[in-house]
């Protein structure tokens, strides 16, 4: 019995204790509805001028709001997204590319042609049927394409343009 209470093992019981709950309390902040929306939401950056622009959560509720209700390859039944349109974003920021490279907390990343936010109203999502996303329900922001408006869009290509726990866009 002594042996399991050793001071080695009692001291590496008490660090690895420690180092648990400090993962937890990290995860639970980087969770946190409060938390998690506060500060910088989203870079944008272009080569072309090299100065990055940062949007908090006010910054994107200030852009004119719109709606999306459609269906998503991850989640069940048509839902309600709500943000400014992709274009007003790349406007706001003064981005002057043909393409954009969307960057996810993941460090997910896709190409997306900017005609793509030209010729369909697709939003940066900051809400799903009426509650803010967070990082555990894939926002803050949450790139969301009219898929049941448009047949073009139920194709995988776009499906790989949905990306949620959007940080970064830049171009590629």
């Amino acid at each position: 019995m002594d042996l399991l209470f050793s001071p080695p093992r009692r001291a590496r019981a008490i660090a690895d204790g420690f180092s648990f709950l400090f993962a937890v309390a990290f995860l639970l902040a980087l969770c946190s509805p409060s938390l998690a929306q506060e500060g910088v939401l989203l870079t944008v950056l272009d080569t072309a001028s090299g100065e990055p622009v940062t949007f908090d959560r006010d910054a994107l509720e200030a852009l004119p709001r719109h709606t999306v209700d459609t269906h998503t390859s991850v989640t069940d039944g048509v839902r309600h997204f709500e943000g400014p349109l992709m274009r007003d974003v790349l406007a706001a920021a003064h981005f002057s590319g043909k393409e954009v490279l969307a960057i996810a907390l993941n460090d997910y990343e896709v190409t997306i042609p900017v005609s793509d936010f030209e010729r369909f109203d697709v939003i940066a999502a900051l809400e799903m049927d009426g509650e803010i996303l967070t990082a555990r329900d894939r926002g803050p922001v949450w790139i969301v394409y009219p898929r049941d408006a448009h047949a073009e869009l139920q194709d995988i290509r776009f499906d790989y343009r949905w990306v949620w726990q959007l940080t970064r866009i830049q171009a590629p």
